[in-house]
């Protein structure tokens, strides 16, 4: 076999290709009573001829080669540092204050691959390598610190640099992966600079970040704060439910930042006169969401009102449609991609389960009351603001387990004191709408129950995604019956794409087979000459 590696006993199984994995990052998790390779720990596909140890791809076994040979010979002064291939953690060294700038073009394309950065456009800076790599105003890199911020994830290596350069971005990456901070550094940081060079009284607004809802507003306003503490840095929230005078208020003492939602937001300036000439940078955080519904028209007229602003734009999910709204709006833009676009983050294992809507209560009520599958504090997703109210109420009486609902409808304050309750741990789980579906970091939750599907993948992936932050294990468990057919074909995609287990009932529903009829019948006739 290629590479001198002999497949294991458990390598006659359906997963196994004819080529051997080149990179242990080709190759999936091992399953439990699978062998496991012994650098990496993934499946443990090979035995390497020479020590026999399991091991998943030619890259390991070069890998364990390497420490045999160090064990047999004297040690020789250390060479000059390189890019390895098999050091899963190269891109964090001691004492490397340089960024990536000091590679070359093959060792920079090595390091976007080896952590599934994909990039498009021109002049796109390397990615940093720590986040002193970036020349950030020395408050703001203790403010990070402070945070927690040790080194830099993926989507923050790659966007920060670029956006400090002025670049326009689109940026996909998965839920979870620290997009907020990805966007917020840059904001910071060049809100600090113009303010250090421009020292007039009036402290007009220099950056804007619009959200679709009200708690995710919250959420980056609070940790625009964090960042800024310490800086000439100031920030407004101007979303519904709160009084607009307040609000007018602080924007006119004088902020830097303001973070909202584009209805208000187009409501506070038709009835106010706020200077916006000197908003240079403009963030669309969820712009999927954002350019799809009924936001769009907003976003739109507010991005007019602006003059020729650097435009951000984050999500977990963007569309071809997406993606070409967005080069109409900013030229000259730098794609970014992160991990796998447009599915699931792999630390979240799925767990489909067929249910009939009569029945779905029922099971809801036998997981909650389960001690081996009630993992609190627990977010249940439902699809309306009276099922949020009722399932609420019903969960509190059926199972004595305090539960409280969360929906667009009630007030600010209200919502804000709901999931203060829920993230202190004095409630085990919350109801919602997709208010909480979309970029909230419910940093406690670990798990996530779909009691009714949304009408869109996409939706799915962002609610599951509430289930792990920045890599953290978590169980999404979903409702799905026949009602739910439209999903079927792009569901049971996700699910093999993460390998998790599809359910016989929807495997085998005349829905599901009637889309790959279809598909396999456009694909012969594509073919047929």
């Amino acid at each position: 076999m290629e590479g001198n590696v002999k497949a294991t006993s458990s390598s006659v199984s359906n997963d196994v290709e004819d080529t051997v994995k080149e990179r242990c990052w080709d190759q999936r998790e091992a399953v439990l009573g699978e062998p496991v390779c012994v650098i990496c720990g993934r499946y443990g596909e090979y035995i390497c001829d020479e020590t026999d140890d399991d091991v998943c791809s030619l890259e390991c076994k070069q890998t364990v080669l390497s420490n045999l040979a160090k064990c047999r010979k004297p040690e020789k002064p250390a060479p000059p540092v390189r890019l390895p291939v098999t050091d899963e953690c190269f891109y964090v060294r001691d004492g490397d204050k340089s960024g990536a700038q000091h590679l070359t073009s093959d060792q920079i394309a090595l390091l976007r691959s080896k952590i599934e950065i994909r990039v498009k456009g021109d002049s796109i800076p390397p990615p940093i390598l720590a986040f002193s790599s970036c020349n950030l105003p020395e408050k703001l890199h203790l403010n990070l610190e402070a945070a927690g911020y040790e080194v830099p994830t993926p989507v923050q290596m790659q966007s920060i640099p670029a956006a400090l350069t002025g670049k326009n971005l689109l940026v996909s990456a998965e839920t979870g992966s620290g997009k907020t901070a990805s966007f917020l550094v840059p904001v910071v940081s060049l809100c600090t600079a113009f303010r250090s060079s421009n020292h007039a009284k009036v402290k007009n607004p220099i950056a804007m970040v619009l959200a679709p809802t009200r708690e995710l507003c919250v959420q980056i306003e609070e940790q625009a704060k964090l960042f800024g503490r310490g800086l000439p840095f100031k920030t407004a929230l101007v979303v519904g439910g709160e009084a607009m005078s307040g609000q007018i208020y602080r924007i006119q003492q004088g902020v830097e930042l303001i973070v909202g939602t584009p209805g208000r937001l187009i409501d506070l300036f038709t009835k106010h006169d706020i200077e916006l000439d000197e908003v240079s940078v403009l963030v669309l955080d969820e712009v999927d969401c954002m350019l799809q519904r009924g936001f769009r028209d907003q976003v739109i007229q507010i991005f007019q009102a602006l003059f020729k602003p650097q435009i951000l734009m984050y999500s977990a999910t963007i569309s071809p449609e997406v993606e070409k709204m967005a080069s109409s709006m900013a030229k000259d833009l730098i794609y970014i991609s992160i991990g796998k676009p447009n599915r699931p983050i792999e630390s979240v294992k799925q767990v489909i389960i067929w249910v009939e809507s009569k029945k779905k209560k029922q099971k809801l009520f036998e997981i909650i009351t389960s001690q081996q599958h009630f993992k609190p504090p627990v977010v249940v997703f439902v699809d309306s603001k009276l099922g949020a109210e009722l399932l609420s109420e019903a969960i509190t009486v059926t199972t004595g387990i305090k539960t409280l609902s969360i929906h667009g409808d009630k007030p600010m304050k209200e919502r804000r004191e709901t999931l203060r309750q829920f993230l202190m741990g004095e409630v085990s789980v919350i109801v919602a709408t997709g208010v909480l579906g979309r970029g909230v970091d419910l940093l406690k939750v670990r798990q996530v129950i779909v009691f009714d599907m949304p009408n869109s993948i996409k939706e799915y992936i962002h609610q599951i995604g509430r289930a792990s932050r920045l890599g953290e294990e978590g169980v999404a468990m979903a409702f799905v019956n026949e009602e739910n057919k439209n999903l079927f074909q792009e569901l049971v995609e996700v699910l093999k794409s993460s390998r998790a287990v599809v359910p016989r009932e929807l495997a085998n529903s005349r829905y599901t087979m009637a889309s790959y009829s279809i598909g396999k019948r456009q694909k012969k006739r594509k073919y047929d000459f």
